[in-house]
């Protein structure tokens, strides 16, 4: 028995340094990307962007033309409805009420459609920028001969030599020259068959 304990922890000693040499890592090296900066300064990322931000634009000047609209209808009717001191409104009265209602929740239905197209266009904006910085990172980060790359968004402070934003730019501007700013449409439902 005793010659089995020894075998074996000699067996277990010789693997020691085996175990140790197998671990070891190279020294990483380091390299650091502003993500922010890169995804918004590529030159189709700027066109895209700016487009976005026209949409958006769009999108609050027709929910302040359908307020305004709205909010002299509602004055005029609230005004009509004040008038009555009391009484029962007349039929062309609830006739400018309902009509109201209908044009208050088709204004609602406006936005809400014109809002979800727009929150549509920006994802997929982002999704091509996406699809096209993971080579443009991975490509630096070869070229350069690092084996890590870091958001500067998650970095405290690191050295300018390790900053690779304008390759990545670089490598954007070239895989990247167009963004559609359309998303396709959307897959409508099907329609229930007959029976």
């Amino acid at each position: 028995m005793t010659k089995y304990f020894l075998s074996a922890t000699a067996a277990v000693l010789l693997a020691i340094p085996t175990l140790g040499s197998a671990q070891a890592l190279p020294a990483p090296v380091i390299a650091v990307v502003d993500v922010q900066r890169a995804t918004s300064t590529c030159n189709a990322c700027r066109t895209a962007l700016t487009q976005l931000e026209g949409q958006a634009n769009g999108l609050r000047t027709l929910q302040s033309s359908l307020q305004t609209s709205l909010e002299a209808e509602a004055r005029s009717i609230q005004t009509a409805a004040n008038a009555l001191a009391g009484k029962q409104p007349d039929a062309a009265l609830t006739a400018r009420a309902t009509a109201f209602e209908k044009k208050q929740q088709d204004a609602q239905r406006q936005l809400q459609t014109r809002e979800q197209t727009f929150q549509r266009n920006r994802a997929h904006v982002l999704q091509q920028i996406g699809q096209k910085l993971e080579p443009a990172v991975a490509s630096v980060l070869t070229r350069r001969g690092a084996t890590v790359m870091l958001d500067a968004a998650n970095v405290v402070r690191f050295a300018p030599s390790i900053e690779v934003t304008n390759d990545v730019v670089a490598a954007l501007n070239a895989s990247l020259t167009t963004i559609s700013t359309t998303a396709p449409a959307q897959a409508q439902p099907a329609a229930p068959k007959g029976r």
